[in-house]
């Protein structure tokens, strides 16, 4: 049965295991592809073109978003950061699943865009606000100051909670990575989605026609 893939966005306020989450997604089903971004921010030690993001000037970047060659994007500190539209729309052509890991900025921009119907999206919240300043300042990569402006923001993003398809609270990691497991299977077998669906109903259709002659 053939298929169009599914475009997954994964939201949560910084803290509240979507990264984390993402990657145990990766891990458990391989054939689940992970959306690159491109940024404008210079590549860091380690980084490489193509897998961590895609490195482009600003003036290339701002050319892409006049060419309609981006699904989303947004400013972040300075930096532009967002979605090819191409790698996106092939994948879902081919029957394979895109994982984004994005703000609510960049999901209601993919959601508004013309790959809008192949969407599901998944709110990530915390058990506890106590419990996100807690896993921020267990990273120990932020200072008070930024892990303050990181709190700010999580308060922002937590009130776009309803304008995603599923809400899920990360009290237990296990168990909220197999309720995004569950979500993603039942997806791929939404009636839309199965391009193969019809012919295969007609094949059917032919069987009883055959078998009344």
């Amino acid at each position: 049965m053939t298929r169009r893939g599914v475009l997954i966005i994964l939201s949560s306020p910084s803290g509240a295991g979507k990264s984390t989450l993402a990657k145990r997604l990766m891990a458990w089903d391989a054939t689940l592809r992970f959306s690159v971004s491109a940024t404008t921010r210079p590549p860091r030690d380690g980084e490489q073109e193509g897998r961590e993001y895609y490195f482009r000037s600003r003036a290339e970047f701002e050319a892409m978003i006049e060419a309609g060659e981006m699904l989303e994007h947004a400013d972040v500190f300075g930096n532009l950061y967002g979605s090819p539209k191409g790698p996106v729309e092939a994948a879902l052509r081919e029957g394979r699943d895109m994982l984004f890991d994005i703000d609510w900025q960049g999901g209601q921009q993919v959601r508004n865009s013309s790959l809008g119907k192949d969407v599901v999206s998944i709110f990530v919240l915390p058990p506890t606000i106590a419990a996100l300043d807690a896993r921020l300042r267990q990273r120990g990569q932020d200072s008070d100051a930024v892990i303050a402006e990181r709190m700010k923001k999580s308060r922002d993003e937590i009130s776009h909670w309803a304008e995603y398809d599923y809400v899920l609270i990360n009290d237990d990691l296990d168990r909220t990575e197999a309720q995004l497991r569950g979500i993603i299977e039942a997806e791929r077998l939404r009636r839309e989605r199965l391009t193969g669906l019809s012919d295969f109903v007609r094949r059917l259709n032919g069987e009883f026609e055959a078998s009344m002659v």
